[in-house]
C-alpha cells in the first residue's frame, strides 16, 4: 500500500507564515461518493495556516471520534504521511455520522460552510475557533436607503465564501465582483420597511466591504433555479492567477472604516474545486498550486497528476464539450505566501 501511495504523491512545498511545511498532494479513495470531500480536503491541505491553527489545540481524551476539528486536525496530518492508506476515512464517518449522507451528491460550497462551522462549533478552545474563523471571514455590511427620508438601514453580516453571480455570456471575476456591489432599486413589490417613515418605501440596497481574510473563497454560483427548476450555466468567467485588492473598489465605502485595500496587498489562487457534470449529477475534482515552484497539481480523488495554468483556464468554461467548470477559487493574500 506504502508503494502505491508514494508512486500518486507529489511533494509540494508552501510557506505558511514564516514556516515552510512539507505537504504531499496524494490521491484520497472515494468512500460512498466523497469525491466532494475529497476535492475540499486537498484545498484544506493546501491551506497549511488552517492545520498551524489545529496544532495550537491540544484536545483531550474525552474529545471523541464524532468531533469535527479534531478528526479535521488528524486527517490533514494523516495526508502528510506517505504510509497512511486512508488518511482521511475518519474524518469521511465523523461527516456521515452527523452532517452529510452517504451516496448523495453534495454542494461543495455548502459543505465548505458546513466543515468550517462545525469546526468552530464544537472546538472548545474559544481562541483556536476565533482563528479558525478569522482565516476565512469576509467581513461586509449591507446598507438599504429609504428613498423617502434617506435614513440608511445598516445590518453587519460575515461570509466564509463570497457569492457571486454568473451572466449569461462572458464573465469574469472581476465583472462578477462589481455586479456583486451594484446598488439596486428596490421598488413596487420589493420596497423595504423603514422605521424612521413607518411604512414600506422604495429604497436602494447595496453591499460594501468592511475586510478581507487571508484566505479568500470566492464561490462561482453556476447553479440558478428558475420555476423549480435548477440548471448548471457552463458561460465562462476568466479569473487571474494574481489579483489587487483594488478588485474591488466597488465595494468600498467611506462609512464601513474599511482598511482593506491597500496598494501593496494581492491574492494569489492555490486552489481550484471544479465541478464536472450537470446540476442533476456531478463529480469534484481540484487543482493544486505549489507557491515555491509554481506547479499545478491536478487530484481527482485517488489520481494525482502534474497539470499547467493553461489547464486551470480551461476550467473557466469547459473545455471542447467538457463540462467541468471552475466552482470554487481559494486565494491567498500574498504577504503569506513569502518567507520574509
Amino acid at each position: 500500500m506504502g508503494k502505491f501511495w508514494s508512486k500518486m504523491a507529489y511533494r509540494l512545498v508552501v510557506y505558511s507564515r514564516s514556516l515552510s511545511v512539507d505537504y504531499e498532494v496524494r490521491g484520497l479513495l472515494n468512500y460512498s461518493l466523497s469525491c466532494c470531500v475529497n476535492a475540499l480536503l486537498q484545498s484544506f491541505s493546501a491551506t497549511t495556516e488552517l492545520l498551524d491553527i489545529l496544532n495550537k489545540w491540544r484536545p483531550s481524551d474525552a474529545i471523541d471520534e464524532t468531533n469535527v476539528p479534531l478528526q479535521l486536525k488528524n486527517a490533514l496530518e494523516a495526508m502528510r504521511d506517505k504510509s497512511h492508506p486512508a488518511p482521511h476515512e475518519g474524518f469521511l464517518n465523523c461527516l456521515y455520522r452527523q452532517a452529510i449522507r452517504r451516496f448523495s451528491q453534495q454542494d461543495a460550497d455548502e459543505i465548505f460552510h458546513m466543515i468550517l462551522n462545525l469546526s468552530q462549533k464544537q472546538m472548545p478552545d474559544d481562541a483556536v475557533a476565533q482563528e479558525i474563523r478569522s482565516l476565512y471571514e469576509i467581513k461586509v455590511e449591507t446598507q438599504v436607503m429609504c428613498s423617502e427620508c434617506t435614513y440608511i438601514h445598516r445590518i453587519s453580516n460575515s461570509l466564509f465564501s463570497l457569492p457571486l453571480a454568473i451572466c449569461e455570456g462572458e464573465n469574469t471575476l472581476e465583472s462578477c465582483i462589481n455586479s456583486f456591489f451594484k446598488q439596486q432599486k428596490l421598488v413596487d413589490s420589493d420596497k423595504f420597511y423603514c422605521d424612521r417613515c413607518d411604512e414600506k418605501q422604495p429604497s436602494t440596497h447595496e453591499v460594501k466591504l468592511v475586510s478581507l481574510p487571508p484566505i479568500l473563497c470566492v464561490h462561482l454560483k453556476r447553479f440558478r433555479n428558475n420555476n423549480g427548476f435548477t440548471r448548471k450555466l457552463y458561460d465562462k468567467v476568466a479569473f487571474p492567477e494574481t489579483f489587487s485588492t483594488s478588485i474591488f473598489a466597488a465595494g468600498q465605502s467611506e462609512n464601513t472604516g474599511s482598511n482593506c485595500l491597500k496598494a501593496d496587498e494581492h491574492y494569489s489562487l492555490y486552489a481550484v474545486i471544479v465541478h464536472i457534470g450537470t446540476s442533476m449529477s456531478g463529480h469534484y475534482t481540484a487543482y493544486i498550486n505549489s507557491t515555491q515552484d509554481q506547479s499545478w497539481r491536478y487530484a481527482d480523488d485517488s489520481q494525482v497528476h502534474t497539470a499547467t495554468w493553461e489547464d486551470v483556464k480551461n476550467t473557466y468554461m469547459g473545455y471542447r464539450g467538457s463540462s467541468a467548470t471552475a466552482y470554487l477559487l481559494l486565494y491567498r493574500k500574498k504577504s503569506l505566501d513569502s518567507s520574509g
